[in-house]
């Protein structure tokens, strides 16, 4: 009765972790489920035709789910004046020009409605300076197709926008337009698809469509955990049983 008493304890401790394993996997399997979807959504939505960017008075009721990585097309002169240099890096993984740098957004004036911030791309860090990237501060009417962006989600990782030190760090829409005096702004981002610009610079298309999606490792992961705990047990009870079976 002893020794049965004293595999309580342990037998409790295990069979907690083993739910929990269990528990661990079957969420990284919901979570797989839920990353396909959200490839699949952004892989149609950007390989549609570009359509008009909604009315204005449809900007209040755009929803993230809804209208994030619409392709759109919209027209206008940039007011390369009120530009702002959202910092990121590049990853080894993205085309193109990769490591630190900036994301040049600069409103679009439309003549038919409130200026768009429009993320014309990438530019190194030693490129930050307008005047070494005078060719691609291009004049005139343009018209822009790119992928309607909501505001950047705040993460602990990256740091708040300083608009006071010119400092940004996340893609906000209503802080960059108050930071430059853009009244009545869109409340979203139009990324700009990659297209030829004098100079190469800013560099176009850096919206990320494609995803890391590891979720089945992690789940095989946990469940091999839990696989080998149960093995681990089995053989200590059996090798507690065999004495007595002598």
């Amino acid at each position: 009765m002893t020794a049965r008493r004293a595999l309580l304890l342990p037998a409790v401790v295990a069979g907690a972790a083993f739910l929990i394993l269990i528990g661990l996997g079957t969420w990284q399997l919901e979570r797989l489920r839920w990353k396909e979807g959200v490839i699949a959504t952004v892989e149609a939505r950007a390989a549609q035709p570009p359509a008009p960017l909604p009315d204005p008075a449809t900007w209040s009721a755009l929803t993230r789910e809804a209208d994030e990585y619409r392709r759109v097309r919209l027209s206008g002169r940039f007011d390369h004046a009120r530009e702002t240099l959202v910092y990121m890096v590049r990853g080894d993984d993205e085309p193109g020009l990769k490591g630190p740098g900036f994301l040049v957004i600069t409103p679009l004036i439309r003549p038919d409605g409130p200026p768009v911030l429009v993320n014309r791309g990438f530019v190194p860090q030693d490129r930050r300076d307008p005047a070494s990237r005078s060719a691609g501060q291009v004049t005139g009417p343009v018209t822009v197709t790119g992928l309607i962006r909501m505001p950047e989600e705040a993460s602990m990782f990256v740091p708040a926008n300083d608009p006071a030190r010119n400092a940004f760090y996340r893609r906000d829409p209503a802080g960059i337009a108050a930071a430059r005096g853009l009244d009545g702004a869109a409340p979203f981002i139009v990324d700009a698809e990659a297209g030829e610009v004098p100079g190469g610079l800013p560099q176009g298309g850096a919206t990320r469509l494609r995803f890391p999606n590891r979720h089945l490792e992690y789940a095989m992961t946990w469940y091999g955990l839990a696989a080998t705990l149960a093995g681990v047990c089995i053989a200590l009870l059996w090798a507690r049983r065999r004495p007595r079976a002598g």
